[in-house]
């Protein structure tokens, strides 16, 4: 990276480099209070502090410290989880999940961040993971590094005092009962543990990341209530849970809470339905807030009139082909392909070239080869469509997918899709 020598003004030269390494853990706290500097520099709540110093992989993490003289100060950070994310056909592939991107204002346009991304993405390819996925602060940022935007997320702000809730049949069978979160959190992860193989974009649980569910300082609150939590139960059985808080208001009518859901999962249509309507219905509120729902979720089509729960979808999480070959091979295709890609990767030119896809709904094999090319696009597309939930023809009507044979961009984008939308279930 650079270096340069200069006079520091009192006729005494100095030497300054920046080089990204790997962080050593006596240089958290320097290397975290740049990251919370970047984002603003508000300090976060100790709680959640300690969390990520402890779930923070030192040996996954990179900082660039500029030395002036004797002085060092970290001017840029990176890190990564390593998780397993559930793909198309239920496989838990390993993925790096990118975390902690920032660059000190004072050290812009000086490729600080260009070289910690060459660092990051070769080191997840030494490891062996042919997947990386981040979620993205401002998302113009990553496409030039391969990242494609592929799944998204549903909010919703529900009128629960105007808004009814049809039920499918069994949903009366449902128990629900309230419990303190943390007391109940086994019997919570594992519900979660048992959905994570049937949605791709789903991250199996590492441990110590179950207490990210448990974090809830005041100061997050915004007014609300302290986390609640109400577990379904069906035939003896923990089926589902959500997880809550009630932020109480009172006008010259009378009461108008909210509640605001952090979580919900059930195991069933009737657990989940049973959960939706529980939180329609606490007393003193007429206002449903949800936030990082999957788009496919069934209340949507459960309600009596969706345009007074004013939906919306953004984007969510960032997937990065980091071996092109072993990502499309480790998912299965809900329709035959054989498809052959140019692809398209100047910043992981291992991936360039032509790969022959050919797979189904039982597995997939994907290879070099020298034959012609059905589909030309970039990195970032095969990254948007990786899950399911982008189509390909979406892109190629984008003019961002080129079609080389006729009639291969559709076969590709059919057997690419998902039948259930791809969600990630939180953020890292």
């Amino acid at each position: 990276m650079e270096r340069s020598t200069g006079d520091d003004g009192g006729g005494v030269t100095t030497t300054m480099t920046m080089e990204p390494r790997v962080l050593r853990r006596e240089e958290w706290d320097s290397w975290y209070g740049s990251l919370i500097r970047a984002f603003g520099g508000v300090p976060e709540p100790a709680e959640e502090l300690e969390l990520f110093r402890e779930l923070t992989r030192v040996d996954r993490s990179i900082g660039v410290w500029e030395r002036d003289g004797a002085a060092e100060a970290c001017v840029g950070t990176t890190g990564s989880f390593d998780f397993r994310m559930t793909v198309p056909g239920g496989a838990q592939v390993r993925a790096a999940g990118v975390t902690m991107v920032s660059v000190a204002a004072t050290h812009r346009r000086r490729g600080v961040l260009t070289s910690m991304m060459r660092r990051q993405l070769d080191d997840v390819r030494a490891w062996g993971e042919p997947l990386a996925v981040l979620t993205a602060s401002e998302p113009a940022i990553y496409g030039r590094f391969g990242y494609g935007a592929a799944t998204f997320s549903l909010s919703a702000e529900i009128d629960t005092s105007r808004v009814r809730l049809s039920v499918p049949a069994g949903t009366d069978d449902v128990r629900l009962r309230y419990a303190a979160p943390a007391d109940v959190l086994d019997a919570c992860e594992a519900v979660y543990a048992r959905l994570v193989p049937g949605r791709p974009g789903m991250l199996a649980r590492r441990p110590g990341w179950e207490r990210l569910a448990l974090l809830d300082p005041e100061s997050g609150r915004d007014g609300a209530s302290p986390l609640q939590c109400v577990v379904a139960r069906r035939g003896g059985e923990v089926t589902g849970f959500a997880r809550f808080r009630v932020r109480p208001a009172w006008g010259p009518e009378g009461a108008g809470g909210t509640v605001v859901l952090d979580d919900l999962a059930g195991l069933d249509p009737a657990t989940e339905t049973a959960l939706w309507r529980f939180l329609y219905d606490v007393d003193l509120t007429s206002r449903l807030a949800v936030r990082g729902r999957p788009v496919d979720e069934a209340w949507q089509y459960q309600v009596s009139d969706i345009r007074r729960c004013r939906p919306e979808s953004r984007d969510a999480l960032y997937v990065r082909l980091v071996d092109v070959g072993a990502a499309l091979a480790a998912r299965t295709y809900q329709a035959p392909v054989d498809v052959v890609f140019e692809v398209e990767d100047a910043f992981c030119p291992w991936n360039a070239g032509r790969w022959r896809l050919s797979g189904d709904a039982k597995g997939a094999s994907c290879e070099r080869t020298s034959d012609g090319a059905d589909l030309a696009l970039s990195v970032r597309e095969l990254g948007a469509a990786y899950l399911g939930g982008v189509r390909l023809s979406s892109l190629g009507a984008a003019g961002r997918v080129r079609e080389v044979r006729a009639g291969a961009l559709a076969e590709a984008s059919v057997g690419f899709g998902s039948d259930v939308a791809p969600w990630l279930p939180h953020g890292f």
